[in-house]
C-alpha cells in the first residue's frame, strides 16, 4: 500500500499578534485527501493556526511545509499560489456585488479550479441567487458562497473556519454533504469547528487544541473511546 502524500506539515509553530504570543509550538500534519478538524474552546488558538498557515498573523516562527515547500517566510499571496484556500469565519462577502460577481472575484491561483457550472451544480442555491446582492443572501447562502469562491481559484487544500456557525440545521446538513463531496473529489480539508455534531462524522482525524498547542490527536475510529475526555475539554 502506497504511503499517502503529506500535504501540510506544521512543526513547532509559534505565532504573535503584536506582543501577544498566541501559538506556543503547534505540531500536526495533514495527508493528501484527509479531512482534519481542530477542536478546542474559544481562544485555544485554532483560528490563529489557520491564519498563521496563510501568513495572516502578526508574526510567526517554526516550520509550515506545503507539499514539502517551506512557507514560514512566504507572503500570503505566494502561499495561496501553492494551492491553499482560506474561508474565514467572517465570510468576507462584498455587499455591493452580486452573488456571481462575488464568485468571479478571486483570481485563478492554480490549475484545476472548478468552473462556474461545476460550482452551480454543487450549490444550486447560488445559481438561483446569482444576480442577488451579497447582503440579500441568507447566512447559509453567504457561507456557501464563501466556500465556493475558493473552489474557483484552484486551491486543493481548504482551510475552513467555523463554516457551520449560527446556521439552521438544514443548511448545516448541506454543508456536511459539501464536505463529503469535496473529500470524494480528493480535496484536503482542515476545519476549525465548535459544532462537534457537525464535525464528528466528517473528519478522518481530530486535533484538540488548548493554550495555543495541540494536546490530543486521534482518529475517527478512536473517537468513541475519547468522548469522556472531550466532554472534559470541550463540554460536548
Amino acid at each position: 500500500m502506497s504511503t499517502p502524500k503529506r500535504y501540510l506539515e506544521v512543526t513547532d509553530l509559534h505565532g504573535w499578534y503584536g506582543e501577544s504570543h498566541v501559538l506556543h509550538g503547534v505540531n500536526f500534519h495533514v495527508d493528501e485527501g484527509e479531512v482534519v478538524t481542530l477542536l478546542g474552546r474559544n481562544g485555544a488558538g485554532r483560528t490563529s493556526t489557520l491564519r498563521a498557515i496563510m501568513g495572516l498573523i502578526g508574526s510567526r516562527k517554526g516550520s509550515i511545509k506545503v507539499l514539502g515547500s517551506e512557507t514560514i517566510a512566504m507572503a500570503t499571496h505566494r502561499i495561496a499560489r501553492l494551492g491553499l484556500g482560506y474561508c474565514p469565519e467572517e465570510r468576507g462577502i462584498f455587499s455591493s456585488l452580486s452573488c456571481e460577481e462575488n464568485l468571479m472575484l478571486p483570481p485563478e491561483l492554480a490549475q484545476g479550479g472548478m468552473s462556474i457550472e461545476q460550482i452551480y451544480a454543487m450549490f444550486p442555491n447560488l445559481q438561483e441567487r446569482a444576480s442577488s446582492q451579497g447582503t440579500r443572501l441568507s447566512g447559509g447562502e453567504q457561507q456557501m458562497l464563501a466556500v465556493a469562491r475558493i473552489l474557483r481559484t484552484g486551491a486543493r487544500l481548504l482551510l475552513l473556519d467555523e463554516i457551520s456557525e449560527g446556521l439552521a440545521p438544514v443548511i448545516v446538513q448541506k454543508l456536511a454533504d459539501m464536505v463529503r463531496t469535496l473529500r470524494a473529489k480528493g480535496y484536503t480539508i482542515v476545519m476549525v469547528e465548535q459544532n462537534f455534531r457537525f464535525a464528528a462524522p466528517l473528519a478522518d482525524r481530530f486535533m484538540v487544541m488548548e493554550h495555543g498547542q495541540v494536546i490530543q490527536s486521534f482518529t475517527q475510529a478512536e473517537l468513541p473511546s475519547r468522548m469522556a475526555s472531550l466532554h472534559e475539554y470541550l463540554g460536548v
